[in-house]
C-alpha cells in the first residue's frame, strides 16, 4: 500500500515519436525531484499505456488513491471534457482527483526565458527584443485569454514587446507576430514556444518563426515544468475528494 497518492501524468499522446519521448524524459525527471512518489504516464490517444489501461493496473495492484495530472499548460476541452470522462470510468473504488493544468504560472514563465537564453539571446538584449508567445492555440475563449493575459504580464519584464500567437484554432498565427514585432521596431524578434512537446503544431510555430532572429526549444522536461507538475499534485493531494473535473 502507498502512503500517498500515485501520481498519474496524463499526456494527450501524438503520432510524432518525440511526443512520447519528451513526455517520458519530463516524468523521469520529476521521479528524480521526488524519488518515494511512485509516478506513472497515460495517453489520451495514439500512444501507449492509455489511461483506462493505467489506472485499471493500479486497482489490480491494490492502488486506492490516484492524483491525475494533465499534462496541459491551459485549461481549455481536454482538461474540461476529455480527461474528466476517462478518470469517471476508473475501476469502482479508486479515488482519483484530478490536478490543476499546469499554467500559468511563475515557473513556466521562467522556463521560457531560459530556453530563449539558451537559444543564443544575451540578458543585455532584452529590453530591445520583442517576443512572440506562441502556443498551440484553442477554440475556448478561457484558453486564448489565458495566453494574452501571460503576454501582457511578461512584456512587463523589460522586453520591448510581447505579441501571443497560435498555431491553431485562433490569430494570429506566429509569422504575423513576428512581422507586427518588426514593424512596430524591435531591434530583433524571438519567438518563444509555450508548448511541452515536439509534433504538428510546435512544427507550425517553428516555421512561422523563419523571419525571426532567435527560435527557442519547447519546454520539454524542464526543471520549471516538473517542479510546477510537483505544485500542482500537492495542491490536489491536500485537497478534499471532489469529482473529477471540478
Amino acid at each position: 500500500m502507498y502512503d500517498k497518492p500515485v501520481l498519474l501524468v496524463v499526456a494527450h499522446g501524438s503520432r510524432d515519436p518525440r511526443h512520447a519521448a519528451t513526455v517520458r524524459a519530463l516524468v523521469a525527471r520529476v521521479r528524480s525531484l521526488r524519488p518515494g512518489l511512485r509516478v506513472e504516464t497515460g495517453f489520451l490517444d495514439f500512444n501507449t499505456p492509455s489511461v483506462s489501461q493505467v489506472l485499471e493496473s493500479l486497482a489490480a495492484h491494490g492502488v486506492r488513491d490516484v492524483v491525475a495530472q494533465p499534462l496541459l499548460l491551459t485549461r481549455a476541452f481536454h482538461a474540461k471534457a476529455d480527461i474528466p470522462a476517462v478518470l469517471r470510468e476508473g475501476p469502482p473504488g479508486l479515488r482519483v482527483r484530478q490536478a490543476e493544468v499546469l499554467g500559468p504560472s511563475p515557473l513556466l514563465t521562467g522556463a521560457l526565458e531560459r530556453r530563449l537564453y539558451e537559444a543564443g539571446l544575451r540578458h543585455p538584449d532584452r529590453a530591445g527584443t520583442g517576443v512572440v508567445l506562441a502556443s498551440a492555440g484553442s477554440s475556448d475563449p478561457e484558453a486564448i485569454a489565458v495566453i494574452e493575459r501571460m503576454a501582457r504580464e511578461w512584456r512587463r519584464t523589460g522586453w520591448r514587446a510581447v505579441r501571443p500567437a497560435f498555431a491553431s484554432a485562433a490569430l494570429p498565427r506566429t509569422e504575423d507576430a513576428v512581422r507586427e514585432l518588426r514593424a512596430l521596431g524591435c531591434e530583433r524578434v524571438a519567438v518563444a514556444p509555450y508548448v511541452l512537446a515536439p509534433g504538428f503544431l510546435p512544427d507550425r510555430i517553428a516555421r512561422g518563426a523563419a523571419g525571426a532572429d532567435v527560435l527557442a526549444d519547447v519546454l520539454g522536461p524542464a526543471p520549471e515544468v516538473a517542479r510546477v507538475l510537483l505544485e500542482r499534485y500537492a495542491g490536489a493531494a491536500a485537497s478534499r475528494p471532489a469529482p473529477v473535473g471540478v
